[in-house]
């Protein structure tokens, strides 16, 4: 595994916890750090810096005393000129040392060596190549292939294509996204040549979640064929639960004939109230059919990774 040296034996099972708008926070990080994965937030799930900061407190002071015993934890920054509050962030990851941080829309050189400063680790999300080379040129740790699929802002490119492409320049770490529900589609993503699944809806559907239950029952009710892939809700190419959108007074008929690149089909305000009445899901809905605890997901999933290795092994 192409893994930075600060996260190599600390994971028991290769999978992030993805940072979910809305949906992650602390008691969800901590849980999936508890059991051997990286848990990850974003940063705006506070509406403060100074909330932010809070959680970055509680969470380290809940897993520094357990050492090796815990996975590190991350934090997802959106660097964009419409976040005001990125300076501030960044300034708390910088203080509290937060082992990894995750940016979006934007790799920023600065940013990434203000975090390799004090010993952090930089993964960067793309959805295509030109964003991945720009990282890649960044000094960024690791690069997330957002493949087609993938719940919330999602690319359109096949995971095959998107992956192998990516490792044709860039040999640092690769975390797959799209459609992670259990084991077996880790073990998949290490065969295609990711270091790391990165696992988003299949977490939200956790008790831990932050979630409403109506969102976890929608997820747990819904299959691949009820995603709808649209940039028409916040302006940006994502994948929405079709029920959602229908509860909202969206014309799904309308959303799949109007195609992409035609901007917001209705605005409804700024992106949280957006997100918060909308809900995203990936394509993997149809393999969640429970909402467990972290802890007892993370089990299931360590277990199907593993039978998923050795049933491949006896093939060779």
């Amino acid at each position: 595994m192409a893994m930075p040296e600060s996260l190599r034996g600390r994971l028991r099972l290769p999978v992030v916890a993805a940072p979910m708008f809305l949906v992650s926070g602390p008691e969800l990080v901590i849980e999936a750090s508890r059991a051997g994965i990286l848990g990850t937030f974003p940063a705006l799930n506070q509406r403060s810096s100074e909330g932010f900061e809070a959680w970055l407190t509680e969470i380290r002071e809940t897993l520094e005393p357990l050492g090796e015993d815990a996975a590190p934890y991350g934090v997802n920054l959106i660097v964009h000129r419409t976040n005001p509050r990125l300076e501030a962030d960044l300034e708390l990851c910088v203080k509290h040392r937060v082992p990894v941080v995750i940016t979006s829309l934007g790799a920023v050189a600065d940013l990434v060596d203000a975090v390799h400063g004090y010993g952090g680790v930089v993964f960067h999300d793309v959805v295509n190549l030109r964003h991945a080379r720009k990282a890649a040129d960044a000094g960024v740790d690791g690069l997330i292939a957002v493949a087609a699929g993938a719940g919330g802002h999602a690319g359109s490119m096949s995971p095959f294509a998107l992956v192998t492409e990516i490792r044709q320049f860039f040999d640092k770490t690769v975390l797959l996204a799209g459609c992670m529900g259990d084991g077996r589609h880790v073990a998949a993503a290490r065969a295609l040549g990711a270091d790391l699944a990165y696992m988003g809806t299949r977490f939200i559907a956790t008790r831990e979640s932050r979630a409403p239950a109506e969102y976890k029952d929608m997820i747990v009710s819904s299959a691949a064929g009820d995603i709808v892939y649209s940039d028409a809700i916040s302006g940006v190419p994502a994948n929405f639960l079709g029920a959602s959108l229908q509860a909202n007074g969206y014309d799904l008929a309308e959303l799949t004939a109007r195609g992409l690149g035609q901007g917001q089909l209705k605005p409804i305000g700024d992106e949280a109230k957006v997100w918060k009445t909308v809900w995203s899901a990936g394509q993997g809905v149809g393999d969640i059919v429970d909402v467990p605890a972290t802890a007892d997901l993370v089990d299931r999933l360590h277990s199907e990774y593993r039978s998923a290795l050795a049933a491949l092994a006896e093939h060779d």
